[in-house]
């Protein structure tokens, strides 16, 4: 009786064992779920047949291990939902002449889930004036200003940007900090929110020479000491935004002008992953490069 009684305990701790084994390996293999979304600006028709994000999406679906979905603003609830959301671990975004009209409620999910580590963020190109990047950019200003000045008596005011409107190269660069000191340590601090812009800009089609700074960095895989981008937009620092935690790719051109290319962020407890390239009549994402950053990202930012 106790032999058949210990054969049995063992049989249940054995297959018990096995069943996690089993669902370990299960939640190994499970797909990556990816959100892109995309404005789907008409101009997007001079590089692609289909839109950036169909043709960004494309690619990924034929990647192993990543599930895939695409939406746009024009679809049913500017094709973010709640519940979309929660079914999504990395959220893609390009936007761009079309920023005001993203919602805060659709903002605001985004940035709780991101805070939450519950959904990692890619705005891509011109999305650096999205609602969600401006916002989630907020949090993380937000986060380093009480880092920076921990004493508990301090009083923030946190002042937003006047709208969407370019720095000049001469302006202080946001975020910027003006503490004021009293009574054996600083009591106030105004913070000028970033503005998630930079002062120069030029759409003139020149190639731009990407330089990998991390190399040992997973976003980095597979990527050359150097690339040549064929065609695209100039970005010119500095870039009004907060120090990244790593810079990952740095672009330059021979016509002058260069750019943090690739910038990565915590926001409370996720990730946001900043990549530059990505102009709507250029074909960038048709280039081998472009698109396996962006798949790195994706499968990194989503722990795999």
């Amino acid at each position: 009786m106790t032999r058949t009684l210990s054969a049995f305990r063992y049989g249940v701790a054995a297959a018990l064992i096995g069943l996690s084994a089993v669902s370990q390996l299960a939640a190994q293999h499970k797909p990556i779920r990816v959100l892109v979304w995309d404005e789907r600006q008409p101009k997007q028709a001079e590089a692609y047949d289909n839109f950036l994000g169909n043709e960004l999406a494309a690619y990924l679906k034929k990647q192993p291990g990543i599930e895939v979905r695409s939406a746009g603003l024009d679809d049913p609830d500017q094709g973010i939902t709640a519940k979309g959301l929660d079914e999504t671990d990395v959220l893609i975004w390009w936007g761009h002449v079309r920023h005001g009209e993203v919602s805060q409620q659709v903002t605001r999910q985004i940035v709780d889930r991101i805070k939450a580590g519950k959904l990692a963020f890619i705005p891509l190109h011109s999305a650096h004036w999205s609602n969600p990047f401006i916002e989630a950019m907020a949090e993380r200003t937000r986060t380093d200003a009480r880092r920076r000045y921990p004493d508990p008596q301090t009083k923030f005011e946190f002042v937003p940007m006047p709208g969407r409107m370019a720095p000049t190269y001469d302006s202080m660069v946001t975020p910027a900090y003006y503490a004021f000191k009293g009574g054996g340590g600083v009591r106030q601090v105004r913070v000028d929110m970033p503005n998630c812009v930079f002062p120069g800009v030029r759409a003139d089609g020149s190639p731009s020479k990407v330089t990998t700074l991390q190399p040992g960095h997973p976003i980095a895989k597979g990527i050359p000491a150097t690339f040549e981008i064929s065609q695209s937009e100039m970005y010119d620092e500095p870039f009004h935004v907060p120090d990244p935690d790593v810079v990952i790719f740095q672009e330059n051109w021979a016509t002058g002008g260069w750019f943090r290319g690739g910038m990565l962020w915590t926001v409370g407890e996720g990730k946001v992953f900043y990549f530059r390239p990505g102009h709507e009549s250029y074909p960038v994402f048709k280039q081998k490069y472009p698109l396996k950053i962006v798949e790195n990202a994706v499968r990194w930012m989503a722990g795999e």
